[in-house]
């Protein structure tokens, strides 16, 4: 990886021995095997069943005989964790490093604040727990609690994001180290450098940059969304910008009422650019970060979706609400999700600073025929959107998290956000059946998209009951873990 915690480089990250990952995005792109398996964080917490979260195992092998089937449920060891986001122990940034492999699964929990660590190695379509580090180490070390985003560094040191402190206060937040077996190594922001919220982050080494994001106050979104929370300041709208490996928080960009809710963050992949984007949920805009002339940092909404008028629902208008989005490994397409309008979409940004949509789909929300919510022409003419079956299936919630093959012909996404906000917006319908899991496939040569018709992973019909489907991860890396230097 790029640096160690105080600013180290580690010795053979960069010979010519094999490590793991690829050598460039492009080399993963081409060369890398098609999935087979997906590893997905599943959620009881919540749910109204008391059992422990689990890590599914999923077959994506279309030769397959459980193909689209889950064939492996690992529970975490406690109940009330909130599984959500997930990293590696190694990534392509160490793919010069023969002595790394990509082995262990890390697993933060929102909500309890422990961090479960998976071995995939031994057996992947059957993952082991391999350790579990507690919150209260956690929190009596580093004072932190919350933890999300998850990283590797080339020291072998972790590096995961943590949105407050243990009571749940924004001004906790910051960054938790953990070392190579795993053990808490304390915070690598320097002391001083925590701005007030935290969520997700990504660096890009070669313009010595890390850039984070800002969710909100655990305090507030853990209880549900409340619109009075924004404008009371429990919500963030500003960017971090970091200098990389060092710790020191260089500049923060306020993305004002157009960047609300800023959540997933990533450059482009290609490690000698210097820009990316960030989705800012309530606002639903796609804001592009970039280097000025002078080295400092600025930013531009570069894609704009707009509220629809609606009737039957809490409010006036609705948001998108842009959750989450993923970039092609060659940098040419960017796909993002409106969880709420219930679409997902395909833009070229072979220009990044001006974004084209090439596709387009509607995989469930809240204006798909047969809800009671509606949206308002400029006509004054309600309308719906018309959403397909899968396998006899009626799409619940919507597209959520997605992830992309390494050769960017295939989507796949699940419906859950956040537990509480599952509820709060979806009912208590989709608590009880549970998430699903569909695959889009991608033209990358003219842009569109399509659902693939004979992929359905429903998760309503789980053992111990409907479980909340969120975050998927393929055991060689993807496109939202690898990071190039």
């Amino acid at each position: 990886m790029a640096g160690t915690a105080n600013g180290g480089a580690k010795a053979g990250c960069c010979g010519a021995a094999k490590g793991p990952g690829y050598a460039t995005p492009l080399e993963a792109m081409e060369k890398g095997p098609r999935e087979g398996l997906l590893y997905v964080t599943c959620v009881y917490n919540g749910t109204g069943i008391d059992k422990p979260d689990y890590l599914a195992t999923v077959d994506v092998d279309p030769n397959s005989a459980t193909y689209s089937q889950v064939i492996h449920r690992l529970p975490a060891t406690h109940i009330g964790d909130e599984l959500h986001h997930s990293g590696w122990n190694a990534c392509s940034s160490c793919h010069g490093d023969a002595s790394t492999s990509r082995r262990f699964l890390i697993l933060p929990s929102l909500l309890s604040g422990r961090v479960y660590v998976v071995d995939t190695a031994k057996d992947p379509r059957a993952p082991a727990l391999h350790k579990v580090v507690q919150a209260e180490d956690i929190a009596e070390k580093t004072g932190l609690g919350f933890p999300h985003t998850s990283h590797c560094l080339a020291s072998g040191d972790i590096m995961i994001s943590c949105l407050g402190d243990k009571e749940g206060n924004a001004a906790g937040n910051g960054f938790l180290l953990l070392d190579s077996e795993f053990n808490v190594k304390g915070r690598w922001e320097k002391p001083g450098h925590s701005p007030l919220f935290g969520y997700d982050f990504w660096y890009q080494p070669r313009h010595k940059t890390m850039i984070s994001s800002s969710w909100g106050a655990p305090a507030a979104f853990r209880t549900g969304f409340d619109l009075q929370h924004v404008q009371d300041g429990l919500y963030g709208r500003h960017l971090h910008v970091y200098d990389w490996p060092g710790g020191e928080l260089k500049q923060t960009l306020d993305l004002g009422s157009t960047g609300l809710l800023p959540l997933e963050v990533r450059f482009l992949h290609d490690p000698s650019k210097d820009t990316g984007y960030v989705g800012c949920a309530l606002t639903s805009n796609m804001v592009r970060f970039f280097k000025t002339a002078d080295g400092s940092w600025s930013h531009e909404v570069a894609i704009s979706i707009e509220p629809l008028k609606v009737r039957n629902w809490i409010l006036p208008e609705m948001p998108g609400l842009i959750t989450d989005f993923v970039i092609s490994l060659d940098d040419r397409y960017l796909y993002l999700v409106n969880w709420l309008h219930g679409d997902i979409r395909q833009y070229n940004i072979e220009d990044p600073a001006k974004p084209v949509l090439a596709g387009q789909v509607w995989v469930g929300g809240l204006l798909q025929k047969g809800s009671d919510v509606v949206y308002v022409t400029e006509d004054d003419t309600e309308q719906q959107y018309a959403v397909p079956q899968v396998k006899g299936h009626r799409l619940r919630g919507g597209p959520q998290m997605i992830q992309l093959s390494l050769d960017g012909k295939r989507v796949y996404v699940t419906n859950s956000l956040f537990s509480r906000w599952d509820e709060q917006f979806y009912g208590p319908d989709l608590l009880k059946k549970g998430s699903h899991m569909l695959q889009i496939d991608v033209d990358t040569e003219k842009g569109g998209l399509t659902v693939n018709p004979n992929f359905f992973v429903d998760f309503g019909t789980e053992p111990e009951g409907p479980s909340l489907a969120h975050e998927m991860r393929y055991p060689g890396g993807d496109c939202t873990s690898d990071i190039w230097i």
